[in-house]
Parts: structure tokens; sequence; C-alpha cells
């Protein structure tokens, strides 16, 4: 049986008006991953994503790149929580 991995990240850099939200929405659908992603008012942006630990090691790696607009300073992770059936872009928090 896999397990699944559930982790946050604060995604910081140029990662607003670049369209970073919907490139990793997109990604994650295509990895098989879970969760959401959202900006936040301190510029960074910050997902939770769930799923097997192989595919949720290739969207932290898609993720410390992101889209060709952006610029990808730091991606932090932490243990997250949550139980998520899709990927969701949210709105700002």
């Amino acid at each position: 049986m896999v397990m699944d991995t559930t982790l946050h990240l604060v995604i910081s850099g140029r990662v607003q008006g670049v369209w970073y939200r919907e490139s990793m929405r997109l990604e994650a659908e295509r990895l098989g991953v879970a969760g959401w992603v959202r900006n936040r008012r301190d510029g960074a942006v910050e997902a939770m994503v769930q799923g097997e630990e192989d595919k949720v090691a290739a969207l932290i790696a898609w993720a410390r790149i992101g889209p060709p607009a952006a610029r990808v300073d730091d991606v932090v992770s932490s243990p997250g929580s949550g139980n998520f059936t899709r990927f969701e872009r949210l709105a700002s928090a």
C-alpha cells in the first residue's frame, strides 16, 4: 500500500502575477496530486499538497522553478494536514 504525504509549502520570490498558481494547479493535476494553492499578503504563494510521496516530490521540484515568468527564491516545506480529493486554486489569504 502506498502512503500519501501531505506537506505545506511556502514559495517566495517573484511568484505573484506570473501565472504561478494556475500553473501549479495544472502540474498538480497532471501528477495526480491533491490540495490547494493561494497567494499570501506577504507576496509569497502558499500550498498544501497531498499525494504519493514521489508525486509530491515531483511537484515540489516543479515549484522550485515555477512557470517561465516566475523567479523562485525559496520553497519551504513543513508537515501539512487535511484530506483532499482534487487540487484547487483558492482566493488570496
